[in-house]
């Protein structure tokens, strides 16, 4: 799915060759077999769904970006019959699985090398580009935040989703300059947050760095799009089936986590639901809850660093009633068309 020079995610090698983050481990934790249908929720490049398809099992693969699943079609000839390639948002994987519930799901959190190298997406300002950063290519871009968005809401976006110590500045900065000529590349918007705060040459991040993943995460509401894609995954999954999720961001993690607690019975429940009988568990972990990334393979890819992956089975009870309340999501500002001048 879903750089910036922000949270670590999916990288490629020397030869530009896509490297899925805890291949080996994901596969451990999904456990496909031949005969199996497995939902891959977030494609990119195919690294995970490859993997599966040779064990025998057939795929559904989904994900948000065109370009990916036109990049998938020479994978769809090669499996003719057991991959199937969906454009769309992991939220609705409901909607994905119909006909036939999944023995296993799997989602990756993070934004494929493909879309950080391609300059013309605005994901990364290591290379000039249009200020865009959409996964769907659709939708406000991230210059229509940048330059249309009041200045707290622009401060609560870049101190939530990027915990950017210097967000009332920084928003501030933004709606002074684009007063006169509004941001619409990637190294311009760069450029004036390393002017305005200073860089420290102790800390090897560049200073624009925290923004650009808040702008992403925005722009894609990446962390709604998670909480509904665990809810969805929750509905559909068979009994027995498994549910592995990788992420690279401390946000990300803390919805994964405090969803399977809850959904395992460990957690405290819904703070607005009765209790007016005990909850039976929807899920149970896999393993010891958490899993990371060996040194070997952080040195192999530094994008890997920050992943975690957490996966859990799925019982034969009803799904739980959805609280969004539980994993502290903050109230930030919808964009809409009217707030364009």
């Amino acid at each position: 799915m879903a750089g910036s020079g922000s949270n670590a995610m999916s990288g490629a090698d020397g030869d530009g060759r896509h490297i899925p983050v805890l291949l080996d481990e994901v596969i451990a934790a999904l456990q496909p077999a031949k005969g199996q249908l497995i939902i891959d929720g977030t494609f990119g490049a195919g690294g995970y769904t490859r993997r599966i398809l040779e064990t025998g099992a057939s795929v559904t693969a989904v994900d948000r970006d065109p370009s990916a699943i036109e990049a998938g079609r020479s994978l769809e000839k090669e499996y003719g019959g057991r991959l199937t390639l969906v454009q769309g948002t992991f939220s609705t994987l409901d909607q994905v699985a119909l006909l036939d519930a999944p023995d296993g799901i799997v989602l990756d959190i993070g934004v494929s090398s493909m879309q950080i190298d391609e300059a013309e997406r605005g994901f990364s300002f290591q290379k000039d580009g249009p200020l865009d950063m959409r996964m769907s290519s659709s939708g406000p871009s991230a210059a229509d935040v940048v330059n249309r968005l009041k200045t707290g809401d622009l401060a609560r976006i870049f101190n939530f989703l990027g915990e950017e110590r210097h967000a009332g500045r920084i928003a501030r900065m933004i709606e002074k300059r684009r007063a006169s000529e509004p941001f619409t590349r990637t190294r311009d918007l760069a450029n004036a947050i390393e002017a305005l705060v200073g860089r420290n040459p102790k800390v090897p991040i560049h200073p624009a760095t925290r923004v650009f993943q808040a702008l992403r995460i925005f722009v894609n509401d990446e962390l709604g799009e998670l909480v509904r894609a665990l809810h969805a995954a929750e509905r559909v999954l068979k009994p027995g089936g498994r549910l592995v999720v990788v992420t690279f961001h401390s946000l990300e993690d803390r919805i994964v986590k405090r969803f399977f607690s809850d959904r395992s019975g460990t957690g405290g429940g819904s703070r607005h639901l009765p209790q007016l009988e005990q909850r039976l568990a929807s899920f149970t972990p896999v393993g010891k809850g958490i899993v990371v990334p060996t040194e070997a393979e952080s040195a192999r890819n530094p994008r890997a660093r920050s992943a975690k992956l957490r996966a859990g089975v799925r019982t034969d009870n009803p799904p739980l009633a959805e609280d969004h309340s539980i994993y502290g999501l903050p109230n930030l500002p919808v964009f809409h068309e009217t707030v364009r001048s």
